[in-house]
């Protein structure tokens, strides 16, 4: 059987590309933590989205809806947030799928850098 794909659509295995992200490791880029937190939708992993966001914008709690399915993710356009950088913002397009019918979310969101590690700030 063939490895499992990642959600986040680079393609890659999802054990090479966002499973080491839910299991620990830091995302390098706000580009690469962004493509994690759509993973954890898609995998249902509450957990990790909440420790990948900002201190001063996080929820008490996270409850993911099990009747939506994520289907795919577009990066529209990244801009900041590489290694050396402090700040970025990234615009996707992801989609999904209930049994009512088909949508998508846009967004732009807010990355920042918090003790060394990217976190999700908001969207603007």
């Amino acid at each position: 059987m063939p490895p499992r794909r990642c959600p986040c659509g680079t393609g890659l295995p999802y054990d090479d590309c966002c499973g080491p992200r839910h299991d620990g490791a830091a995302a390098a880029t706000a580009e690469q933590l962004m493509r994690a937190r759509y993973s954890a939708f898609a995998v249902g992993d509450p957990a990790y989205l909440l420790a990948t966001w900002h201190s001063t914008t996080r929820p008490a709690s996270l409850e993911l809806d099990p009747a939506v399915r994520w289907t795919g993710l577009d990066v529209l356009r990244t801009a900041g947030g590489g290694l050396l950088e402090r700040e970025g913002t990234v615009e996707f397009r992801a989609h999904w799928r209930t049994s009512e019918g088909t949508g998508d979310q846009h967004e732009v969101s807010r990355f920042v850098r918090e003790d060394g590690a990217w976190r999700y700030l908001g969207a603007r």
